[in-house]
């Protein structure tokens, strides 16, 4: 699969995908790619993810891997992955598709501990199993998706959890590197200002105002919809 694509945007591109697709333009797209009647449709599916996909990876990835590989990469790995074994996806709508796609990544996580962590270092606190990291990313998914909660509660809310995430995930994308790095490190992997200042290198006091400004500018996006 090509990395280059259209009406979508590359991960923390310029321009956000769409990220707020009506749930039948996906299954529509689920059932071409199945039905193999548009060779392309596989591709146009998974790129709607990438940002999403991209995301999760980016909460998982410590500085000892991160020096070896970026989120990015792994991510470009599962896509393809998912790519040649779309056959196997046996669901019918999006949100089986992103557990289908997340397991990908796991699986992908891992490989990139055995071989850039492990290889080089062996210790006990690089032994990630993939329990423990489907446990680290579906909870990553569910804090995503909480950043955009429903304007209406309903019974369904649960159960779109995920799909929100893949919205927010995409207006991610859209922010400044800074603004997007901080909501993730705060909102996304609890860390404490602090600790955010000590990977940033700033103060704390900068690291809490960034913050702030990147949370405004995350509802501004969210703001024609809501």
């Amino acid at each position: 699969m090509s990395s280059s694509h259209s009406g979508a945007a590359s991960a923390y591109g310029d321009r956000t995908a769409d990220g707020d697709l009506q749930r039948g333009v996906v299954e529509q797209l689920l059932r071409s790619a199945r039905n193999d009647d548009d060779g392309d449709a596989i591709g146009r599916l998974l790129e709607l993810y990438r940002n999403y996909l991209t995301v999760l990876a980016t909460t998982q990835f410590d500085r000892r891997l991160r020096q070896r590989v970026s989120p990015s990469d792994l991510v470009q790995d599962a896509l393809l992955a998912a790519h040649r074994d779309f056959r196997q996806f046996n669901g019918d709508s999006e949100r089986q598709f992103l557990a289908w796609l997340r397991q990908i990544l796991i699986h992908c996580l891992h490989h990139a501990i055995d071989m850039h962590v492990k290889a080089k270092r062996r210790d006990v606190r690089c032994e990630v199993s993939i329990d423990q990291a489907a446990t680290a990313l579906d909870r990553s998914a569910m804090n995503l998706a909480e950043m955009l909660p429903d304007r209406a509660p309903s019974p369904s809310a649960p159960l779109r959890a995920r799909e929100r995430a893949v919205t927010v995930a995409n207006r991610l994308a859209g922010l400044r590197p800074a603004y997007r790095e901080v909501i993730i490190m705060r909102n996304l992997q609890g860390l404490s200002f602090d600790e955010i200042a000590q990977r940033m290198d700033r103060n704390s006091g900068a690291v809490r105002m960034l913050w702030l400004r990147a949370v405004e500018k995350l509802k501004h996006a969210a703001a024609p919809e809501e």
